[in-house]
């Protein structure tokens, strides 16, 4: 049985006691940390690997959808609110679920269902089964998978749950989130300029003030907030 390691997070005492009841209710799901607000879960969350988010959305200061879009390098996210109006911006924030307050048990436990598969597809699916001297990946492609030298590759697009890996000749679709990609050692000489895209530093041909230029004349723009990394091309 996999385990998985949570943090729960809402302004509603009431709510949140029901989350946890519920979540120890749960044999494989550990609670790692229980807090009334998103600035007293980052540190948490930032220190060690964390696999589920329980969420509300309205809370004081910064909310639940704000929140997320910092802490996408969680796997799941659920988000457990009174404001249903809210469903549809969630799931742009690759949200697996969107529970209405208030639920029963058994609404957890599917929602608990929901992500066991979930897992279990993604690390079934994942980019590395293999490597040849390091400088080869496998990506799986239906039942076949299929060989990509690590130095053809000229980026990574984030696209939602899962990561284009763009080589001159073919885009490979991989259940995986780029920062997850990043993270691993294969990918090292990739520097990310834009929240959905991440370029390796051999190709690029010219750095302009808001986009870069690949040796192929593709062109990829540059995020505000990830200037500070172009110096890692530099």
């Amino acid at each position: 049985m996999t385990h998985f390691n949570c943090v729960i997070i809402d302004d509603d005492e009431i709510d949140r006691l029901t989350v946890v009841s519920y979540a120890k209710r749960i044999p494989n799901l550990t609670i790692v940390g229980v807090f009334e607000s998103a600035v007293e879960a980052a540190a948490t969350i930032n220190e060690q690997p964390i696999d589920i988010l329980f969420l509300d959305i309205d809370m004081p200061g910064e909310n639940g959808l704000a929140f997320r879009k910092k802490m996408l390098e969680v796997p799941v996210c659920i988000f457990i609110t009174s404001h249903p109006e809210h469903a549809v911006e969630s799931f742009e924030l690759e949200t697996l679920d969107f529970i209405v307050k208030p639920f029963k048990f058994q609404r957890f436990e599917q929602t608990m269902k929901r992500i066991e598969e979930f897992m279990e597809i993604k690390h079934k699916a994942q980019l590395f089964e293999s490597s040849i001297g390091g400088d080869v990946i496998y990506i799986k492609e239906g039942h076949q998978q299929t060989k990509v030298k690590l130095h053809d590759i000229l980026y990574l697009e984030a696209l939602k749950d899962y990561t284009l890996v763009v080589t001159p000749q073919k885009r490979h679709c991989v259940l995986s989130s780029i920062g997850t990609l990043l993270k691993e050692n294969h990918f090292h000489s990739f520097v990310r300029i834009h929240r959905s895209y991440a370029v390796q530093k051999q190709y690029v041909k010219k750095i302009n003030p808001y986009e870069i230029e690949l040796n192929n004349n593709v062109l990829i723009p540059i995020g505000r907030s990830y200037k500070d990394n172009l110096n890692l091309i530099l």
